[in-house]
């Protein structure tokens, strides 16, 4: 079985986004946050996904499953300095929320993630092939 993205942007939103690009939309967009670049890795034992998220920490991240939606969030404030003047600044806050829908063949009491390196690993064992076979005989009454 397979991890299926959930896409819950608009369907034409990239398209009208690049139509209308310019300088002044850039800053508008600069300040909304990002979705960061995702790997989804399957092997025999387990689904990874990994998040590429430099410049955050452990205690950014959000993650929640419920039913069969995984729901990974981060929010990182802005460090206001006003020690500093800056001439151009483009590191910037922000937010961001990706959702996939997971198999139902996910252990999902020993889901785990991992922060290392700007990388974000969330690790979705799999269950073992035997637990998910059901076969039973049934009679009929």
């Amino acid at each position: 079985m397979n991890l299926v993205k959930w896409n819950n942007q608009p369907r034409f939103s990239d398209m009208f986004n690049n139509f209308f690009d310019n300088e002044l939309d850039f800053t508008h967009r600069k300040e909304s946050g990002c979705t960061p670049r995702t790997n989804i890795i399957e092997n025999d034992n387990a689904f990874i996904l990994e998040f590429a998220v430099p410049g955050m920490s452990k205690k950014d991240f959000k993650i929640n499953l419920e039913n069969t939606l995984l729901s990974i969030s981060a929010k990182v404030e802005d460090e206001k300095n006003e020690e500093v003047n800056y001439t151009r600044k483009e590191f910037n806050s922000g937010s961001f929320t990706r959702s996939f829908v997971v198999p139902k063949s996910i252990e999902a009491d020993t889901i785990k993630a991992d922060y290392k390196n700007g990388i974000l690993s969330v690790t979705l064992p799999k269950k073992d092939a035997d637990k998910m076979k059901v076969s039973k005989e049934i009679k009929v009454a």
